[in-house]
C-alpha cells in the first residue's frame, strides 16, 4: 500500500503527522525584526506597542530633538520621527524601525514642552484652562534592509474645560505628570481636566498612533492579528 505525502506550506497548514492542522490565516509577509526607537526612558510609547501583540526590541537613538528655527510643531514631530529611525539604521539590518515624536502648540501658538516640575506644569494648566492645544505625533517606519520610509503625522485636539487653581493644584499633586508635554496623562486621572477631544485615535495623544502603523505594517504584509494570534499561541504553549 503507497504511503500517502506529507504536504507542507509555509503557513503550516499540514503538521508532521501529515493531518491537517486548523488554518492560522494568509500567507505571511517575509518576517522582519521590529525595533522601536525611542530616546525617552518613559515607557509609555514601549506600552502602546505592546498591546498589538508584536515581537520588538527597543533602542535608544542619539537625536538633537531642538527645534529648528521657524519649525512648525507639525514639521518638527514628523521630522525628529524619520531621524529617530534612520538613526539606528547602522545598528540594526533587515529591521523595520519604528521611530515617533510628539510635539504640541497651546491655544496661543507657543510650542508646549514637558514640564519637568510642579510650578511649570501648573502654568501650562493654566494657560490652557478653558481652551484647547493641538498635539501632533510623527511616525515613521524604515525598513533597514531596502531603505524604504513611510512617515506620517497624526493630530489630536484636547479641549480643557474650565479649571480652578484648586482643581489644577489637586490634579498635579495627585498624578505629577512632569514627564508629559501639556503637565497631563490622558490614559489616567488626567481625562478629568477635558471638556472633550477630537481625533480619530486616542493613543496618539499618549505617544503612538496605533490605527497608522497598523495601517502601514498591514500595506508591508504584515498582517497585525494574524501576527499577534501566532504570538499568542506560542507564549501559552511554553
Amino acid at each position: 500500500m503507497q504511503r500517502a505525502r506529507r504536504r507542507f506550506t509555509i503557513t503550516g497548514l499540514y503538521s508532521l503527522t501529515g493531518r491537517p492542522d486548523r488554518p492560522t490565516g494568509p500567507p505571511r509577509a517575509p518576517l522582519h525584526n521590529l525595533v522601536l526607537a525611542s530616546s525617552s526612558p518613559s515607557p509609555y510609547r514601549k506600552a502602546l506597542l505592546g498591546k498589538l501583540g508584536l515581537d520588538f526590541e527597543c533602542a535608544s537613538p542619539n537625536v538633537d530633538e531642538q527645534p529648528q528655527p521657524g519649525e512648525s510643531a507639525e514639521h518638527l514631530a514628523t521630522r525628529l520621527a524619520v531621524a529617530k529611525a534612520s538613526a539606528l539604521q547602522a545598528q540594526f539590518s533587515r529591521h523595520w524601525v519604528i521611530g515617533s515624536d510628539q510635539t504640541a502648540a497651546g491655544p496661543d501658538g507657543v510650542p508646549i514642552n514637558k514640564p519637568g516640575d510642579y510650578e511649570t506644569a501648573r502654568d501650562q494648566l493654566r494657560r490652557c484652562n478653558g481652551r484647547a492645544i493641538t498635539f501632533y505625533t510623527g511616525l515613521a517606519l524604515l525598513d533597514t534592509g531596502t531603505r524604504r520610509l513611510d512617515q506620517l503625522c497624526e493630530s489630536f485636539v484636547v479641549h480643557f474645560r474650565t479649571l480652578s487653581d484648586q482643581d489644577i493644584h489637586h490634579y498635579l499633586e495627585t498624578e505629577q505628570p512632569y514627564d508629559c508635554a501639556g503637565s497631563f496623562k490622558m490614559e489616567g486621572l488626567g481625562i478629568g481636566l477635558f471638556s472633550r477631544l477630537e481625533g480619530r485615535d486616542p493613543n496618539t495623544l499618549i505617544g503612538l498612533p496605533l490605527i497608522a502603523l497598523n495601517a502601514l505594517l498591514r500595506a508591508r504584509g504584515l498582517d497585525v492579528l494574524s501576527e499577534a494570534y501566532r504570538n499568542s499561541r506560542r507564549d501559552s504553549s511554553n
